[in-house]
């Protein structure tokens, strides 16, 4: 299994985001929050600075967008330059729709399930999409802790795409540092953001290391 380590820049140094990604050669990719003080309470960033941080690092940029009318926006992220899309379930008045305008910019897709947000409700979309992001946190705010009872429904996540002959990469996002990346990499996931646990380390490339060696570890037990 490939495994992925995705910084979050939500734990960066806003003030110096393209030094902050240069920190950090190990990324796979770098996840950007976009909130809109809408569908969260929170207000990050838009497209001008997705625009900017393309062309900032050659590493790809996974935007989750965390706001109303996704169906409207969302091409628009892709259009910018930003290799993954993701979308939320509860947020989407058309989801395959969704899908299929990032996919035609070129980008892969990805569907966003908060923590109270049954996967069963949306089994019929996962073949539409080439990620699933089960939250593990509340969205709107870094450093929360990480909520273990989401576990299940990576593997359930798992499981589900298994069975339907699916290859969406399976993400986790949401409290993932050394302690706990291990439980989701063991129930199915194998892409993981990291926020708090990269920036907040004395050395950011060396945690992504480090964080990965840990996934790997528990994948082959």
């Amino acid at each position: 299994m490939d495994l992925r380590i995705s910084p979050s820049i939500l734990a960066a140094d806003f003030a110096r985001l393209a030094d902050e990604m240069s920190r950090v050669p190990t990324a796979d990719w770098f996840h950007v929050d976009v909130m809109d003080q809408h569908f969260v309470p929170n207000l990050t960033l838009g497209l001008p600075v997705v625009d900017a941080l393309v062309a900032a690092t050659d590493t790809p940029i996974d935007c989750h967008l965390m706001i109303e009318d996704p169906d409207r926006w969302a091409p628009r992220y892709a259009e910018a330059g930003a290799r993954s899309v993701t979308v939320h379930a509860e947020a989407a008045a058309d989801i395959p729709g969704c899908a299929r305008d990032i996919r035609a910019q070129g980008s892969r897709a990805g569907l966003a399930l908060k923590p109270g947000t049954p996967l069963a409700d949306h089994l019929d979309h996962l073949a539409h999409f080439d990620m699933l992001l089960v939250m593990t946190v509340e969205p709107g705010f870094g450093g929360q802790s990480f909520r273990t009872d989401q576990l299940e429904k990576v593997r359930d996540a798992r499981r589900e795409l298994d069975a339907r002959g699916l290859e969406l990469w399976v993400q986790v996002d949401g409290g993932v540092d050394e302690d706990t990346i291990a439980a989701c990499a063991e129930a199915g996931a194998d892409t993981f953001v990291a926020g708090s646990a990269v920036y907040g380390a004395d050395d950011p490339a060396a945690a992504v290391t480090a964080l990965r060696a840990a996934a790997a570890r528990a994948c082959r037990h």
